[in-house]
């Protein structure tokens, strides 16, 4: 399951956080580039004082505990959304009508 999983994150190109039981650490924004086997191989950035270090490593499957990855994100603080006036009604969240009606 786990796999067929990571087969489809790779061919989808989304940024995951993966977390390595073996050496108790997670692996940040990390790009899954090639399933073989059980060998994944995963390309991601590290920030070290004053350099972007650039990182390509090979995990098997079985050091994998657990994966995951960013479904939306909100800007926090007092920040005014952009909404578009030409959405189509299709797809405009309509408010329900309240039972006090």
């Amino acid at each position: 399951m786990l796999h067929r999983k990571i087969n489809q994150i790779c061919c989808d190109g989304r940024e995951v956080w993966i977390f390595l039981r073996d050496q108790q650490r997670w692996i940040e924004r990390a790009r899954i580039l090639d399933v073989e086997g059980d060998l994944i191989t995963l390309r991601y950035e590290t920030e070290e004082e004053d350099e972007v270090c650039s990182w390509e490593e090979m995990i098997r499957l079985e050091s994998i505990g657990s994966v995951t990855h960013k479904l939306a994100s909100v800007p926090k603080g007092d920040v005014e959304l952009f909404v578009s006036d030409d959405c189509p009604d299709a797809e405009r969240v309509t408010k329900y009508p309240s039972s006090e009606d």
